[in-house]
């Protein structure tokens, strides 16, 4: 493949904006960066109006195939599985793999969680196939080293139920402990699914590295803050599929219709019935995101893909959007699409416009540093090097 010069470029790095420069990418790799590159026999792609981007990471999917192919046509080269039915995850990574039109993916496998926890009812809907549970806190280090065997890059803790689920159980605060500790000491990150304030501290407290859902069953005040602060514990606030719980359909526009497939589009336009979270509040979660902001915890940018109403891809831009409306600044919530989860999830090679990383990236027409709503408009996507127009296969 030719090298590829995108001139006179508005330029995010995964961290600041240059308002003008150019950016050469060969080889797979940011190859250079500055004002006056020669083209060299490389393709030219005009930059005026236009702004480059770090390919996005979408830092909380359910991946799928068609997942692969849809997040790719909005612009994220990266997806970051919380949970996954090993059969299905063998064949989504050998497609990522194989490289083309799709996102890369990581994947913390199958979860922990407690005999008949969620997501447990999936298998009864034929969703999963069935799945190991922990019955006792002592099963910890057994159940991660499975997961390592099976190549998780990552370990996903269910720390409570969802809501509408009645009284489903849930992982005792010690087997949570356990998972953690068990998850640290082989190397793993240890991600939590808590959406109740309670256990989402007591998850803290026990270690963990990040929280793959704001809790949303109340306001989780200063206290929540405080804690995530000072032990410097990420969050993905998920406010898309908190939308979703509380009953509002994803958002779609003609960019969904170009790019996604009928069972994309059906699950998107369903969400979850209002009564699941009789009691919760996506606001609680949303009220909070600035708060943590300020106090110097790391927000991720991430969206549930694959559960009712939303959408591989297109839900991670009504992610950014929500981020915004909740106090982020633009640049804050690109950030945490793009350098922030890269760091947290030890992804050295992406996330950044930097001499020698990976050119993942995304061109998107307009400027999302002044209205986010820009990063929709995307016009063309690369993987390692391979710009492809939006929508081309």
């Amino acid at each position: 493949m030719p090298p590829v010069l995108f001139r006179d470029i508005r330029l995010f790095d995964g961290h600041d904006v240059r308002p003008r420069t150019s950016v050469l990418v060969d080889a797979g790799r940011i190859a250079a960066l500055g004002d006056d590159l020669p083209a060299s026999g490389a393709d030219v792609v005009p930059g005026a109006g236009r702004t480059l981007l770090p390919g996005l990471i979408d830092a909380h999917v359910h991946i799928t195939l068609p997942g692969l192919r849809h997040g790719f046509a909005f612009g994220v080269t990266t997806q970051l599985d919380m949970f996954a039915d090993p059969a299905v995850l063998r064949a989504v990574r050998a497609q990522a793999a194989r490289g083309g039109a799709v996102s890369d993916v990581r994947s913390a496998g199958i979860g922990a969680t407690a005999p008949g926890g969620h997501p447990a009812q999936l298998v009864h809907h034929g969703l999963f196939g069935p799945f190991p549970a922990l019955a006792s806190p002592s099963d910890a280090p057994a159940f991660v080293a499975a997961r390592v065997a099976e190549g998780s890059d990552y370990l996903k803790v269910f720390a409570s139920s969802v809501p509408g689920e009645g009284h489903r159980p849930s992982l005792t605060a010690d087997a949570v402990a356990a998972l953690v500790a068990a998850a640290h000491e082989r190397g793993l990150l240890a991600v939590v699914h808590a959406t109740d304030v309670r256990s989402a501290l007591e998850a803290v407290r026990a270690g963990a590295d990040g929280l793959a859902h704001l809790p949303f069953d109340r306001p989780p005040g200063r206290e929540f803050v405080a804690e995530l602060a000072a032990r410097d514990v990420f969050v993905v606030p998920t406010l898309t599929v908190l939308e979703s719980f509380c009953g509002r359909p994803g958002t779609c526009g003609p960019e969904a219709a170009r790019a996604l497939d009928a069972a994309a589009l059906a699950n998107l336009a369903a969400p979850m019935a209002p009564s699941a979270a009789d009691g919760y509040a996506a606001e609680y979660a949303a009220e909070i995101v600035a708060p943590l902001a300020r106090a110097g915890v790391c927000v991720l940018a991430g969206t549930d893909a694959g559960a009712p109403g939303t959408a591989h891809g297109l839900s991670l831009h009504r992610e950014l959007e929500l981020l915004v409306d909740a106090g982020l600044t633009p640049r804050a919530a690109l950030v945490a699409a793009t350098s922030a989860p890269a760091r947290r999830f030890g992804l050295a090679d992406r996330g950044e416009i930097v001499v020698g990383k990976r050119a993942d990236l995304v061109l998107v027409a307009g400027n999302p540093l002044a209205e986010i709503e820009a990063t929709r408009r995307v016009v063309g996507v690369c993987r390692e090097g391979v710009l492809r127009a939006a929508g081309a296969g």
